[in-house]
């Protein structure tokens, strides 16, 4: 960025370096507070997400790849961003580049708005002078991941509601249905059936006890809570998610798919394959995983191929180390990387959908069980009392 005192004397020294000026046109300061609501506005309490991140990237990659200037492509996604937070932040290093600083150095200074691999990915851009191309893969990554979660999260979200609705349809059975039922068999002066009797003894005792019963699921939840702040705890409860039959194999296949597309998009980018495995681990939510790929790091360091630095790493599937193996010998790591990736997400696209048409019958199952007890209990009852008049 040349700058001087004066348009003459910018044109001078211009010039003077034998350059051809056609005009010269004083650039204005990026604005952080045009267009902003003020500060007590609802729309404020809304963050920037990690979509609207991925968006501007996208948008900004498009402009650069038309030829705007990268101060006026980001100025152009701070005015077009769809929420106050994501304004001022485009703002911000819309600032910062005009400053001096450089984009990778401007978005470092936004804190966690912008993941590791966004910044190392620009950092590479702005060095091969491909800044645009490297930005369209940090936002196709932003992509990946949130399909992966989306995925994830539908799958396991089914059967979570599905055991909610079960347990209130219980809930609401036994502590409001059954001790009017209850009352209504005993005032015909009968016995009860074995069956009905159970069934009343546990409405019963449930009443009784419920207050009891919720404080215990209360002082368990803060407990599960209080051991998530500590990084062990949280890995603990990251490895025993992995070994869930089924949604352990969906994680184990989310996290297989994340990594090796993360490093398919850094190596091919011409990220060094050290600093990949740096940022690779930083993106690895589950804690067990991330644990894993350090010591990956750390054993590439110390001189160990990567298939043997993955080799300890048996909560990813055996065809991730094979593959990066193979990848070594062949000098072509992005490739066998993006198989990898694209095999996985097959796979867990699979998973999911199955996962999906088996637990759907299962607790279909479970709660007609739990309905049709309660009837027969409740007819059962019936019959004898109408037996006994």
């Amino acid at each position: 960025m040349r700058t001087a005192v004066s348009r003459d004397a910018l044109m001078a020294s211009l010039r003077a370096d034998r350059w051809l000026v056609i005009g010269v046109e004083a650039m204005r300061q990026a604005s952080t507070g045009a267009d902003l609501p003020p500060p007590w506005h609802p729309s404020w309490i809304k963050p920037m997400t990690g979509f609207e991140v991925e968006m501007g990237l996208r948008q900004l990659a498009s402009m650069l790849r038309s030829g705007i200037t990268l101060l006026a492509a980001l100025r152009t996604v701070s005015a077009q961003a769809s929420s106050p937070r994501a304004k001022r932040t485009w703002a911000h290093i819309a600032e910062r580049v005009f400053s001096g600083d450089s984009f990778a150095a401007a978005l470092t200074k936004e804190g966690r708005r912008f993941d590791e691999i966004i910044i190392r990915l620009s950092e590479v851009g702005e060095r091969s002078g491909e800044l645009e191309r490297t930005i369209s893969r940090a936002a196709d990554q932003l992509e990946a991941r949130r399909e992966l979660r989306t995925a994830v999260i539908n799958a396991l979200a089914y059967p979570v509601v599905a055991v909610l609705a079960a347990v209130g349809v219980s809930a609401y059975l036994v502590v409001g249905v059954i001790p009017k039922v209850a009352e209504f068999l005993s005032a015909g002066g009968a016995s009860l059936p074995s069956l009905t009797q159970a069934l009343v003894d546990i409405s019963t005792w449930l009443t009784a006890n419920g207050l009891l019963v919720l404080t215990w699921i209360a002082a368990a939840i803060v407990a599960w809570t209080l051991l998530r702040l500590s990084e062990r705890g949280h890995e603990l409860e990251d490895i025993l998610l992995l070994r869930i039959p089924i949604t352990g194999r969906i994680l184990r296949l989310s996290g297989t798919s994340l990594f090796a597309r993360s490093m398919q998009i850094m190596t091919e980018s011409g990220v060094t394959l050290v600093d990949a495995l740096d940022t690779g681990s930083r993106l690895m939510a589950n804690r067990r995983f991330r644990r894993r790929v350090n010591a990956a790091h750390a054993g590439v360091i110390s001189g160990l191929s990567l298939a043997d630095a993955l080799r300890p790493a048996v909560e990813f599937t055996p065809m991730l180390r094979r593959m990066a193996a193979v990848g070594e010998v062949s000098g072509s790591l992005p490739e066998t990387f993006g198989e990898t990736a694209r095999f996985h997400e097959m796979l867990l696209a699979l998973a999911v959908k199955r996962f999906g048409m088996l637990i759907e019958p299962v607790m279909i199952v479970v709660t007609g069980l739990i309905v049709g007890f309660v009837y027969i209990a409740f007819f059962t009852a019936i019959f004898a009392i109408a037996g006994a008049s």
